[in-house]
Order: structure tokens, then sequence, then C-alpha cells
């Protein structure tokens, strides 16, 4: 089973609770942290990760640190939970699946617009306006910019890629004239 498979059971599961209870936001807040300390911090990153240590020492690790930051009773066990199941290294992705999850049930949903240049705020409100359409959910769009494009945007929802730049277009072109 691969890590993503893994990540949005988990995330699926916690999400679960997180609704039911009316805590989405405090505990997405927590594992952003969560996920921030760990990244950020290699010995850390080092000691939950290594089987060598031994599993009653990462306990210890982790209940010191849920002792000092103080998370909510969700998130603090829901970090215990992946550790038993050594999967605490794998928070980052389980994150980010949370966070579509969470998305997803609200009928929002995320995605990326790469332009060859920057969008005006007119541009950007019609990238929305259309994946509404397409979607039928509202879309929360981070928007970057690839020279390399030449002109037009690749947009990527989901799994979903919507590519109308010229560069495409021109491989495309270049693809059917050397065929013929």
């Amino acid at each position: 089973m691969g890590v993503g498979t893994i990540a949005r059971r988990y995330a699926g599961a916690l999400a679960d609770v997180v609704v039911s209870s009316g805590s989405s936001e405090e505990v997405t807040a927590e594992l952003n942290s969560w996920n921030e300390l760990i990244k950020s911090n290699q010995d850390l990153r080092s000691a939950f990760s290594n089987p060598s240590i031994a599993h009653l020492s990462k306990e210890k690790v982790l209940e010191s640190l849920i002792g000092k930051t103080g998370p909510s009773q969700t998130t603090a066990n829901f970090l215990r939970v992946l550790l038993r199941n050594s999967r605490l290294t794998e928070l980052d992705s389980i994150t980010t699946k949370f966070v579509n999850v969470l998305e997803e049930r609200s009928g929002k949903i995320s995605g990326t617009v790469i332009s060859a240049r920057e969008l005006t705020g007119e541009e950007k409100e019609s990238f929305k306006n259309s994946l509404l359409e397409k979607t039928g959910k509202e879309v929360k769009l981070e928007f970057g910019v690839d020279p390399e494009l030449i002109g037009g945007a690749v947009t990527r929802v989901g799994s979903t890629i919507f590519d109308g730049s010229v560069r495409t277009q021109l491989d495309s072109l270049r693809e059917q004239m050397i065929k013929s």
C-alpha cells in the first residue's frame, strides 16, 4: 500500500473525529505546527525514523513534547497512534491529505494555476469562476508563474490537469508534423 493511500486513511479517520467534535480548525493548526516542528528539527526527525531507537524511548520523547506544547486531546491521541504505528515521520503527507479531506467534505477543493506571466485579479477570479462551473465546488487556488510556458496556463485541481499552455500546444503541433 502506497504512502498516499495510507495517509488518506489516517486523514479520513481523523477528519471523522474532528468534524463530529467541531474541532477541525484547532486540530489543523496543531498538526501544521507539529509538522513544522518535526520538519525543522533534524534530530527529532531522525529519532522518530530510526528503527534502532527503542519504541519506549520514542514514546518518552513524544510525551515530553506533548507536555510542553499542550495540544488538544484529539491531536495528542492522533500523534500517539501515528507513533504506535510507525507513521509519525509521514505527518507531512497525512496533514496535507487531512486538509484535502476536510475541504472535500465542506464542498471545497484546492488547486494550482501556473501561468506564463503574473495574472491580474480579474483573471484570477475568472479562473475561480470557470473551475466552479466545471467542478461544482468552490476552488481555493494558488497561483504561480513559469515563463517557460510561453503563454496560457496549466491548472491542476486534485488529480485533474487542464493544460492550456502554448508550450504544450507547440509540442503537440510538432508531434503532429513529425507523424505526417
